[in-house]
């Protein structure tokens, strides 16, 4: 697992128990993509190094499932969005998505799995 920006944009609060809340389908990822403080705002808070914005503590609680199941409850259009954030932060921020896999999987038991999930194609 070496995308770090999963984290950010992995959907919360689960509906029906099948798919994370379809509200987030349509997050604007594009802030994210194309700003480094906000994209550097959303890993301190899941890093608890700074504060969360209320879509940044929502995403932050599923991170440990959907690290595990390699977005399992993601919809088709949010594990897109997931990729592309994760994608960001590994490629621009490689030190803090060590970080968060070492937060979030210390054990390394998901990273395998998780990181062939990434380098799916879209």
């Amino acid at each position: 697992m070496h995308p770090e920006h999963f984290f950010m944009v992995v959907m919360v609060t689960t509906v029906a128990a099948d798919f994370y809340n379809p509200k987030y389908d349509d997050f604007d990822i594009e802030p994210l993509l194309e700003n480094d403080r906000i994209l550097l705002g959303y890993t301190r808070c899941f890093l608890d190094q700074g504060p969360c914005t209320p879509d940044a503590k929502d995403f932050k609680k599923v991170i440990p499932e959907a690290l595990e199941t390699s977005c399992g409850k993601c919809s088709p259009k949010q594990r897109i969005l997931i990729k592309q954030v994760i994608r960001a932060v590994m490629e621009r921020h490689p030190e803090s998505w060590n970080e968060l896999q070492d937060k979030f999987d210390g054990e390394k038991k998901f990273r395998d799995n998780f990181n062939k999930f990434i380098e799916e194609k879209d």
